[in-house]
């Protein structure tokens, strides 16, 4: 039932619309065009003005036929830099960037089968309950669409938000928090060749600190990073500031916990050693979300699947998305695979084959809840 050339096109001419995180409008604007064409009213929230971004998140409902319980579909307007006038190039099955910018299929791949999906169930008058379509701004930079969405609005009690990559049939029904950690390193400045001895570099303690961190992988439920680090003005100058950017993220919240602060006490304790101080902040981005499998909305995708002829899988994942959100605002959500591969990259691509079949599989998946 699904109208591939359609698919592609609708995809292709999205993906063309600059869409940077905060910089959705021209985004919005064409998918408010598109929803309302397929006869549907669209609200746009507030949500542009609390984040300082030029676009609100995009609500709309499609009233079912049947009486079983509301579904929301998320996917997110924005994608990454580098993201300004990106060129489709398609290869046989693949759609693929032009190698300057990326693709974009983070998260387009999501909108055009979420917008496929609904044209496919009204062209063929499939029976289905309320459908809730939520296109969310500014996910990318900490997913601040989705946490300053109009929940008012929002009455659905599963949620499948299309913006995962990997095969078809996969739904990561596991997720970790994530803490971000800012931290300011301050020693003392003085000059580098007359009197370095009456200096603290700041530099010196950060870099004993992070040397004696566990980072990377920790263990399968965690992880930690030092991203950005920034500091000194110039060679003859003892460094007296340093700013260091981090994360620590796992789905076990005792973990993170601990993770977060070993990474505190490594600072402080390079700090006292060398006669400096440190400013430690941690703040919670998103909690972690679990799905048990005897869940009813994983028996709602286990029953697609088979329909779809599709392998089910149970994942879990590193990554946050709008997911998180959704559960921890009590809707029980899931983030469904649809293909994309080697994302934030210039090597970003999909597979059209993938898109078809997550949109049968959305289809399916509407179908099924009972």
């Amino acid at each position: 039932m699904v109208n591939r050339k359609r698919l592609v096109d609708n995809f292709v001419n999205l993906v063309k619309i600059d869409s940077l995180s905060k910089q959705e409008r021209q985004m919005a604007d064409e998918l408010i065009s598109i929803l309302e064409d397929m006869g549907l009213s669209v609200y746009e929230d507030n949500a542009g003005e609390k984040i300082g971004g030029n676009a609100g998140n995009l609500i709309c409902t499609v009233k079912g036929s049947k009486n079983v319980p509301p579904i929301l579909l998320m996917a997110h307007m924005d994608t990454v830099t580098p993201g300004k006038g990106k060129t489709p190039v398609i290869e046989n099955d693949i759609i693929k960037s032009d190698g300057t910018t990326v693709l974009g299929g983070d998260d387009i791949a999501g909108i055009a089968c979420i917008l496929e999906a609904l044209r496919v169930i009204k062209e063929n008058a499939v029976e289905h309950g309320d459908i809730q379509v939520v296109f969310t701004v500014a996910e990318e930079v900490g997913l601040m669409g989705a946490k300053n969405l109009d929940y008012t609005k929002i009455n659905a009690k599963y949620g499948f938000v299309l913006d995962d990559g990997g095969k078809i049939g996969g739904a990561a029904v596991k997720a970790p928090s994530q803490n971000i950690i800012d931290i300011t390193v301050k020693g003392r400045a003085s000059h580098a060749g007359i009197a370095p001895e009456k200096g603290v570099s700041a530099i010196q303690i950060a870099a004993e600190a992070i040397s004696n961190m566990k980072l990377g992988r920790i263990d399968h439920e965690t992880t930690a990073n030092i991203g950005i680090i920034k500091g000194g003005q110039a060679t003859n100058i003892v460094c007296d500031v340093v700013e260091i950017k981090a994360e620590a993220r796992s789905r076990d919240k005792s973990k993170l916990d601990r993770q977060t602060a070993h990474m505190r006490e490594c600072m402080e304790k390079a700090a006292e050693k060398f006669g400096g101080t440190v400013d430690f902040k941690s703040e919670l981005e998103y909690p972690a979300y679990v799905i048990d499998e005897n869940d009813d909305i994983v028996k709602i995708l286990k029953k697609a699947a088979a329909v779809a002829d599709l392998e089910f899988r149970l994942e879990e994942t590193g990554g946050g998305s709008d997911t998180n959100i959704v559960n921890g605002m009590g809707i029980q959500a899931v983030n469904i695979c649809i293909g994309m591969d080697k994302v934030h990259s210039v090597n970003e691509q999909i597979k059209i084959d993938d898109m078809v079949r997550a949109v049968e599989f959305l289809i399916e998946i509407i179908k099924a809840v009972e």
